[in-house]
């Protein structure tokens, strides 16, 4: 039946298949970090980074879980369990999400490439530099409320160099990719599931197929769209983009793709998305894609790593709240000068 094809192959095989395509990036990673870590000169990075990065209420073994935040958020949580104080690394993994993932470039390439066509480089520029300000400034303001009593100091053994057992260092791996496979993988599973249902079903229990418009989800994102309408995007196609994106960025390109009924791409871009963006509100958009609450595979992964799910709740609604007032004050700010 349609409905199964459609399950097994854009629900599960897409959802698992998502997770899967972390696993040689995060095998890769910690091969290395593990590789750095007993040769003995990853101390010697933490150490040489402590000054300027206390200026912002981190300590220096955060700079690498933010600077691998460019690359995915998810190996970049899981990088921060190497910090032994609980502060400083709740610290860093509120502050890793402001880092733009690889997964938010497609998003960031198609619509400034259509809106901004002539200072697309910059628009996706202010987008990194905005996330790097951000992240410093409520790294100040956490130093100042939230973790102001930690005050421990940095104290590291710096052990001489040695060469990497590689029987160890493949051990090392092996426990952190299983690890991730089984706590983030179970919930991508699960998650996967329920938005394929959500995007292929009525209210009627209807499978709707490619009519995105009848489905659950498009009457959920229905009921949304006016929060969004002061951030100047209240279309509810642009609001079910964003809930999609919370399973994977890219997904945002692919649903909003379905959406208009064609494939979007640089040449096509402009005139298909024309009708829910102005050149203003698709920066706006922009802005909220960089900032808002990560993929779920980066939430359960974040969770797992603050043993809390206080902060983890805290995470997900601090970053709309944030994405949503930054989106706000670009569009605001943007229409006195349009």
């Amino acid at each position: 039946p349609a409905w199964l094809v459609s399950l097994v192959c854009d629900g599960v095989l897409s959802g698992v298949g998502g997770v899967i395509t972390f696993v040689p990036e995060i095998a890769i990673l910690f091969f290395l970090l593990s590789i750095l870590e007993d040769s003995g000169y990853m101390s010697r990075i933490a150490f040489i980074m402590d000054r300027p990065m206390r200026k912002i209420g981190l300590s220096g073994k955060s700079f690498i879980p933010l600077l691998m935040g460019f690359g995915c958020t998810v190996p970049a949580a899981m990088a921060a369990r190497t910090m032994e104080n609980m502060q400083d690394k709740r610290n860093t993994i509120l502050l890793v999400p402001f880092m733009s993932c690889s997964a938010k470039l497609p998003v960031y390439a198609l619509i400034a490439g259509a809106f901004f066509s002539k200072g697309h480089t910059l628009v996706v520029l202010s987008l990194y530099l905005g996330g790097i300000v951000l992240a410093a400034l409520f790294g100040l303001l956490f130093k100042k409320t939230i973790f102001k009593d930690n005050n421990a100091a940095f104290m590291m053994e710096l052990p001489p160099y040695r060469m990497p057992k590689f029987k160890d260092t493949m051990l090392h791996v092996w426990e952190r990719v299983k690890h991730f496979l089984v706590k983030a993988g179970t919930l991508i599973f699960v998650m996967s599931v329920v938005v394929w249902l959500l995007m292929h079903f009525s209210f009627s229990f209807r499978f709707v197929g490619e009519q995105v418009e009848d489905s659950i989800l498009s009457a959920i994102g229905g009921v949304i769209a006016p929060i969004f309408k002061p951030l100047g995007f209240g279309s509810w196609m642009a609001v079910v983009a964003l809930l999609t994106g919370f399973i994977a960025k890219e997904s945002v390109v692919s649903t909003l793709s379905v959406l208009v009924g064609s494939t979007l791409t640089a040449g096509n871009a402009l005139s298909a998305l024309g009708t829910l963006f102005t050149p203003l509100s698709a920066y706006s958009f922009l802005v909220f894609v960089s900032l808002y609450t990560p993929c779920i595979a980066a939430v359960s992964t974040m969770s797992r790593e603050l043993q809390s799910k206080k902060f983890t709740a805290f995470v997900v609604v601090f970053q709309i709240l944030v994405a949503y007032l930054a989106a706000f004050l670009v569009y605001s700010i943007g229409l006195l000068f349009v």
